[in-house]
């Protein structure tokens, strides 16, 4: 018999694992860690939105649902995107409920990419967006970004990127794990070049709660590109629902149709209980939401505050909550510094590398943490730039 791993997929076998879950899993083998690595909130999901679950499992809601997800859910969504976003949906046609904003994502290429198709990807990326591209058969092209222009593609890097096998674009802002926004003149100059050239946008819009300064634009909304995008949202990052597993999508019939059939065939539907408590969400829950973008607000001043003043630069993020500095003046590569941070002061960050190759010289931090885990992550942080200051002789490794 031949070896066990020679049976598997070679596009499987070649995908290495998520390099923030290496990280998460050093971490939870050691005490004491205070870990900013996953993009989890740290609050609990809203009273009022947990009783909702709790009281439809009370009254028996146990079974299926449509395939495209519980009609009152999704009127609820479209309500929502229209007067939040000013994005309008056919709740019937146009909107499909999904176990997570990942599984939308997943849907959405798989329905669009045929094998050989190029998807573009802004770069540092979110780590499933490369695996998935080639799930679907598709041909992943990064489109590198730099620290200097704020971590934004731009129209031009897209049109120059474009090759008789492009076929989708896929944008995500704000962005994980940059925290960059764009504008609506950069989302402007990109839709110009996507009609120019026929493309499809797949747009991961989960952070878009999450925008700090202006209003979110979705591009979407511009001239000539509903029907030509994919909007991806969801309850994980702006309602503390990272557990619920509850996203959505919405697009034109088609694009959502084809979708659809995938979904209904591996997944069938998203659990009743989380859609339940997510009407709950959109009724009743946006002003706990804003509380907790609030204190988002709040701790990202005093993160990129705290990274200037241990002297590693950081762009202001205007988004997510993620903040991107710069560790190459120390010497060390993103993998070095995780690694030595962890194990010296245990602290826990992601190498920039686990987002792409541009993202050497870079750390992910998450601050969806408590302001005293942050102070101390920041007290234990200076104290081992400090030691990398020092000859290499004074640094002592804690077991």
């Amino acid at each position: 018999m031949k070896a066990a791993e020679e049976f598997l997929n070679p596009v499987v076998r070649a995908i290495p694992p998520s390099g923030i879950r290496r990280f998460f899993d050093l971490a939870a083998e050691m005490k004491g860690v205070i870990s900013l690595g996953v993009g989890e909130p740290d609050f609990v999901t809203p009273w009022r939105i947990r009783e909702a679950c709790i009281y439809a499992l009370e009254k028996g809601y146990t079974m299926y649902t449509s395939n495209l997800g519980l009609k009152e859910l999704r009127e609820e969504i479209a309500r929502y995107l229209s007067q939040a976003f000013r994005l309008r949906y056919n709740a019937e046609k146009e909107i499909l409920v999904t176990v997570g904003v990942s599984e939308a994502l997943d849907l959405a290429l798989r329905a669009l990419v045929a094998p050989g198709d190029e998807v573009l990807i802004p770069e540092p990326t979110y780590v499933s967006y490369i695996p998935c591209t080639l799930f679907a058969g598709g041909v992943p092209v990064p489109l590198p970004t730099r620290m200097e222009n704020g971590f934004r593609i731009s129209a031009a890097q897209v049109e120059k990127a474009i090759t008789p096998k492009t076929k989708v674009l896929l944008l995500a802002y704000p962005n994980n794990p940059t925290g960059a926004v764009l504008n609506r003149q950069e989302l402007e100059d990109i839709a110009a070049v996507v009609r120019e050239h026929d493309l499809v946008v797949v747009s991961d819009e989960i952070y878009a709660q999450l925008t700090y300064e202006g209003e979110h634009v979705s591009i979407a909304r511009l001239p000539g590109m509903r029907e030509r995008t994919v909007v991806l949202q969801g309850f994980s990052k702006a309602f503390a629902m990272t557990g619920w597993r509850l996203g959505y999508a919405a697009g034109n019939e088609a694009f959502i149709g084809a979708m659809t059939k995938i979904h209904q065939y591996t997944m069938l539907c998203a659990p009743i209980t989380a859609q339940m408590a997510a009407i709950e969400a959109l009724r009743n829950g946006l002003g706990e939401m804003r509380q907790m973008v609030r204190q988002y607000n709040y701790r990202r001043r005093l993160v990129v505050n705290a990274f200037k003043e241990l002297g590693l630069p950081c762009v202001e993020p205007g988004g997510a909550f993620y903040a991107f500095p710069s560790i190459r003046h120390t010497g060390l590569s993103a993998e070095e510094f995780c690694e030595r941070l962890l194990r010296e002061e245990r602290v826990a960050v992601v190498p920039g590398t686990a987002f792409g190759p541009s993202g050497e010289g870079f750390i992910r931090c998450s601050y969806a943490a408590s302001v005293a885990n942050l102070t101390e992550a920041f007290r234990r942080m200076g104290n081992f730039l400090q030691r990398l200051r020092k000859p290499a002789s004074a640094s002592v490794l804690r077991a």
